[in-house]
């Protein structure tokens, strides 16, 4: 994690953990370069990360303010720090399936623009929050840049996994969504009917320098998932 994400992680516990409401003005920029120890372009980036993320709005010439948190338990869409970050405020847990080095299909190897020779990890597992199923997740992460992982790693927070082990800095991601009917291994999984309804999401994610890293498919259940947008004009 890179210090701008750092200290917009700070800022972000601290107005939790404060409880500020919506509109609280928060201390200008000179005043949290004093009280994080950074320089002005770390905090203008992490201002801004916390902008897009939905957390704060700034007002030009008026000030730094408190945006109304999202409702709990909703999946907010325009953030890409994976499931276990972006549904910080539930309990979630995992039920995994498989941990396998595959060499990846021609759809996998596209979209991670893996070498012939290259090897990816194989990961299915059931997301849960607050114990209801959630979603179907099949993941593949280049073995060339996440070389371990095992099923209590992934039981638990990849991504936090793979910055604290392996200096990665997330990016960004690519996504696409599509409105399925479920086939009967996947139903089965979900414990819905065959061609019940489900939001399928495809997506791909890059570290900071733009490598691809991890191809993500999840099919969302239909009666618990939740989801919001919250963006801005920036």
């Amino acid at each position: 994690m890179v210090k701008y994400q750092e200290v917009a992680k700070k800022i972000k516990q601290m107005i939790y953990q404060k409880q500020l409401s919506k509109g609280t003005q928060l201390d200008n920029i000179d005043g949290l370069i004093n009280q994080y120890q950074v320089s002005r372009s770390t905090i203008v980036k992490a201002l801004n990360c916390l902008e897009r993320q939905g957390v704060i709005y700034q007002v030009q010439g008026s000030g730094i303010f408190v945006r109304e948190r999202k409702k709990r338990g909703y999946l907010n869409f325009l953030q890409s720090h994976g499931f276990t970050v972006d549904l910080e405020d539930v309990y979630g847990s995992s039920t995994v399936f498989n941990v396998d080095i595959i060499k990846p299909s021609a759809k996998v190897k596209e979209n991670l623009q893996c070498d012939d020779n290259e090897e990816v990890y194989f990961v299915k597992r059931l997301r849960y929050v607050e114990d209801k199923l959630y979603g179907l997740e099949q993941s593949y992460y280049r073995k060339k840049l996440i070389c371990y992982l095992n099923k209590e790693i992934v039981e638990n927070s990849i991504f936090s996994y793979i910055q604290e082990n392996y200096n990665i800095n997330i990016g960004f991601s690519d996504k696409y969504f599509q409105v399925i009917k479920l086939d009967a291994e996947t139903a089965n999984c979900l414990e819905l009917q065959i061609d019940d309804p489900a939001l399928s999401v495809e997506e791909t994610f890059y570290t900071s320098s733009g490598e691809p890293f991890d191809f993500s498919t999840i099919t969302y259940h239909y009666e618990n998932a939740k989801f919001c947008i919250q963006n801005h004009s920036k």
